[in-house]
């Protein structure tokens, strides 16, 4: 599925990619339905019958292709209105390398479900006119902060190297439920996190540990407490996951530690990545990028 380069109006494709599950589907549209539960099954029944959902190769699936994980599906999306985002994005920083930007909550960094123009590579693509940027890292649509753009495909390798080997150091402040006076400031939680139930959300699993987070709390409120994490590995969910497994569950999180049908969105998910620190690869200067963000739903 080509992007149109002379119309920069064209949001380039979207891709999905299939994992091994251990329930799978027994096709990639049941896949991609349950992805994305807030567009309704028949708009991704027309978009496979009019071709638009396909391989890597451009070949359409069809209603009956069977899941096979190990591929990416590629798709157009349409979305015939998108309101502006209620908050948006700052540029922090831009350089030859680099374009760092503060995420507001909500707002995906890739194109997802609805968000397709309002997410933030498109939206940062269009105001710069940077085509190959390309983000570093993600964060959960939920989440704000700070994200890391590559701006040179050349030397784009070298900055994923700081995220591959943990070598970038990155903060985040989050607000979390505290039911009861914690007997001690800190915690180290190392375990291992896969696949949960629904398959979109997360769990503690036996085997050997890949995800570490440290976790300190600095501020008690009544029932909520303000706390500084630093993930030391990088799975999806993990502070969600890890916060909930010692008692703190996030404010606002719709996941953990229940699904929650029903949620505030004017109290969205209360987790802010408030910093990444590293040793650039190519100059060997030290580097700080911050967010100017506040936690809103409570007063910390």
């Amino acid at each position: 599925m080509p992007d149109d380069p002379d119309n920069p109006e064209t949001p380039p494709p979207s891709r999905l990619y299939l994992p091994k599950l251990e329930s799978p589907p027994a096709t990639i549209l049941e896949y991609v339905i349950a992805s994305f539960p807030q567009i309704p099954p028949e708009t991704w029944y027309q978009r496979v019958t009019r071709g638009l959902v396909t391989s890597s190769n451009g070949t359409p699936f069809d209603e009956d292709s069977p899941y096979r994980h190990g591929i990416f599906v590629f798709y157009r999306k349409e979305v015939p209105f998108e309101p502006e985002p209620i908050e948006e994005e700052t540029i922090l920083c831009r350089d030859r390398e680099l374009l760092v930007a503060d995420k507001p909550h909500g707002m995906p960094v890739t194109p997802s479900g609805d968000h397709v123009r309002r997410s933030l590579l498109v939206r940062l693509q269009r105001s710069t006119g940077l085509a190959t940027l390309a983000p570093l890292h993600r964060l959960d649509r939920e989440t704000a902060g700070v994200v890391m753009f590559s701006i040179r495909p050349d030397t784009r390798g070298r900055y994923h190297q700081l995220f591959a080997e943990a070598t970038i150091e990155r903060i985040y402040r989050a607000v979390g439920h505290v039911s009861d006076a914690p007997d001690r400031r800190r915690w180290r939680i190392e375990n291992r996190i896969g696949e949960g139930e629904p398959w979109f959300r997360r769990r503690i699993v036996e085997g050997t540990t890949n995800a570490i987070t440290e976790v300190e709390l600095l501020k008690l409120q009544g029932v909520e407490g303000l706390f500084r994490i630093r993930p030391e590995t990088g799975k999806k969910h993990q502070i969600r996951v890890h916060m909930a497994s010692i008692g703190f569950p996030i404010v606002g999180d719709p996941l953990y530690p229940v699904i929650r049908e029903k949620h505030d969105r004017d109290r969205p998910l209360q987790l802010l990545a408030e910093r990444l620190e590293f040793v650039d690869p190519l100059s060997g200067t030290s580097r700080t990028f911050t967010s100017a963000r506040k936690l809103s739903c409570c007063r910390m």
